[in-house]
This record gives C-alpha cells, structure tokens and sequence, in this order.
C-alpha cells in the first residue's frame, strides 16, 4: 500500500506523520533520515493493528499544490 506522510520543518530537525493512520509520527534530524523512520514506523504500526485483529486504514489522502499570486 501507498501511504502519504506529511513531512514539516522543526527548529530541531523534521518531523512527520500520515494523515490516514492516526497516532503514527516520526521525527529526526535530516530528510532521508524522516523517510526512512516514516517507513518504519508505518510498517510497524500497521503490523500491530494487524496482530490485534484490527482493521488496516486504506490510503485515502493526496497531495496537491497551489500557485497563489499576492
């Protein structure tokens, strides 16, 4: 499955999470060193739904940007 995950800017290094697993998150010092954790930390988190019986989230979120003219 496909998972979009929200990477942002933190004073310390980068953060992340995916909008359609809630409670998933990583943060890190560098870009590649977030898309590695993200990765993980996906693949983890939906094991232990998985494990639990539980109901693995479809993707359903996308990405888009805007050109805004001010």
């Amino acid at each position: 499955m496909r998972y979009l995950i929200v990477i942002e800017k933190t004073a310390t290094g980068y953060s992340a999470y995916s909008p359609d697993i809630p409670g998933c998150a990583a943060t890190a010092s560098t870009k590649e060193e977030i898309k590695s954790r993200m990765k993980g930390a996906v693949s983890f988190h939906l094991e232990g739904l998985a494990s639990k019986g539980l109901d693995i989230p479809e993707p359903r979120s996308y990405s888009h940007y805007i050109d805004v003219i001010i």
